[in-house]
């Protein structure tokens, strides 16, 4: 179950727990599935809640930042705790402007 949030316009994504290979593939369905159905302006990613990512979270990043640029909107990641900035850092992900 994916926990989201819609509300004027962006669409809020909780994530939680760990995400890997595995759990990437179901969280990239779910949310593609609901970036088509609400065509928000604004994809918040919400990484409060997340305790582990390997280089797949990076891949999730990338790909919906890819989805909400073809849909005319903008990506934010957001609340990514300290033990995942490094690996976001490495991926480059902090220079495509959507840290927040």
């Amino acid at each position: 179950m994916l926990d989201t949030n819609y509300d004027n316009d962006k669409l809020t994504v909780f994530l939680s727990g760990e995400i890997d290979h595995n759990r990437a593939v179901g969280l990239r369905t779910a949310i593609d599935g609901r970036l088509t159905a609400l065509r928000p302006s604004v994809l918040e990613l919400d990484f409060s809640r997340v305790s582990f990512m390997d280089s797949s979270g990076i891949g999730l990043i990338m790909g919906r930042y890819r989805s909400i640029g073809l849909m005319g909107g903008e990506l934010r990641v957001t609340n990514v705790p300290d033990n995942l900035s490094r690996i976001i850092a490495l991926s480059g992900v902090n220079t495509l402007g959507v840290m927040k």
